[in-house]
């Protein structure tokens, strides 16, 4: 069952939210994290990415930098940038994109429920990542981008949330993407205690987006454990910073594709082999996003067209049923060559959120052609969790993304 805690919190003073809430850090290039901060000092970008307050000489990675992260976290706590809410709680997280809105439960996880597989996973890591957020991390004595975590719909949780919206906000404010961002603070130690109680009786909580960042989380506690061998499992290093949304509410994007060449073949030859495995049909000019599983958009020669996988060729598999293998297995893999999609140089990966003027931008530029991709849904993404097996990669891209710097769980 699910350890899902209140915490103390350090949070911007109120005037400060907006201008302090950053994108995730791994959505930026050092040259681009750099632009993002220019005039504004309070970003949290700064901290995330402090070796925005470097020359370009100066290594992504030397140790100045997350001795940075430190310092100008706690300059700008002691200056007053951010309060230290006292006494534990949970908070309440709605972002609203286009219309649509989606409400998380702010609050830390146990690691132990991490270790032990409550806490599921449908990706692997990359060493080369987790090494740099650990070192943040355990260098700043804070977690502070939140990992989005789901769970499958709760009726006690859900009245407690519509209860706790009717009462006055703690930010509301609009991003430069036009995202709105709108946070309470849970005060009522009854609702704090249905919370915990709630979560307790859930089997299984699954990482959405942000395994890079639970995995170091996760580390950096264990790390903790071996230097304070006289531990209790009640300090706040035992922990990591999560919000949980309920299953039905997060909203998932394609992950499309573009690849470099055809592999050799002719056009023709091309087409052939595609209708081995696939219907075939023209559509035209017109960009082509599929409307259901196991169906692509495929652009090639500024055509675009539809395809529909056989139905021999389905699976009922949790992850060989999944689009994004259906296309590998199929035809990215056997018919264009490429083996292995995480090394190959040849493809490349778009999230939905560019659209698919942005494929076809690729195909003019660098590659030849593109496929439109149908969404993983929320719930093959439980089921490839539950039952213990991974996502291929690129498989799901979410929206809208948390902000960083809005919550902060310090370790110690």
């Amino acid at each position: 069952m699910a350890v899902v805690k209140p915490f103390i919190c350090i949070r911007p003073a109120k005037e400060n939210a907006a201008k302090v809430a950053s994108l995730p850090y791994d959505v930026y290039n050092r040259k681009e994290a750099c632009a993002a901060v220019a005039g504004n000092p309070v970003s949290f970008l700064n901290i995330d990415r402090a070796e925005t307050q470097f020359s370009d000489d100066v290594d992504t990675y030397a140790d100045c930098v997350y001795e940075k992260a430190r310092e100008l976290l706690d300059t700008q706590i002691a200056e007053g940038v951010y309060v230290t809410d006292a006494g534990d709680h949970y908070y309440l997280y709605e972002l609203t994109m286009d219309g649509r809105s989606q409400t998380g439960i702010v609050a830390c996880s146990s690691i132990d429920d991490y270790v032990n597989g409550v806490v599921k996973k449908h990706e692997n890591t990359r060493e080369d990542k987790e090494l740099d957020r650990i070192r943040h991390v355990d260098t700043v004595n804070a977690q502070t981008g939140p990992i989005i975590l789901a769970y499958r719909q709760n009726e006690t949780l859900k009245a407690i949330v519509a209860e706790e919206k009717a009462k006055p906000v703690l930010y509301d404010f609009v991003s430069d993407d036009g995202i709105r961002h709108r946070v309470w603070k849970i005060d009522d130690p009854a609702q704090t205690a249905a919370i915990e109680a709630a979560f307790a009786a859930i089997p299984a909580t699954y990482i959405a987006d942000g395994h890079h960042r639970a995995a170091s989380a996760v580390k950096v506690g264990l790390k903790r454990r071996a230097e304070n061998p006289g531990y209790t499992g009640e300090e706040p290093f035992n922990y990591f910073l999560s919000v949980l949304f309920p299953d039905e509410e997060l909203m998932i994007l394609p992950y499309n594709r573009v690849v470099k060449d055809l592999n050799g073949m002719s056009r023709e030859q091309f087409f052939e082999a595609v209708k081995g495995k696939f219907e075939l049909e023209e559509i035209g000019k017109e960009p082509y996003a599929p409307a259901e599983k196991g169906t692509f958009g495929m652009y090639l020669d500024n055509t675009w067209y539809a395809l529909k996988v056989l139905p021999q060729y389905r699976s009922a598999d949790p992850v060989k049923g999944l689009d994004v293998s259906i296309l590998q297995d199929q035809l990215l893999g056997p018919v264009l060559g490429i083996g292995d999609p995480r090394t190959d140089k040849r493809i490349d990966f778009i999230g939905g959120i560019r659209g698919l003027k942005e494929l076809e931008r690729r195909v003019r530029e660098d590659m030849e052609i593109a496929f439109s991709m149908y969404p993983t849904s929320i719930e093959e993404l439980l089921a490839v969790a539950d039952a213990g097996l991974l996502m291929p990669p690129k498989s799901t891209w979410f929206e809208p993304k948390l902000r960083s710097g809005l919550f902060i769980h310090k370790l110690s």
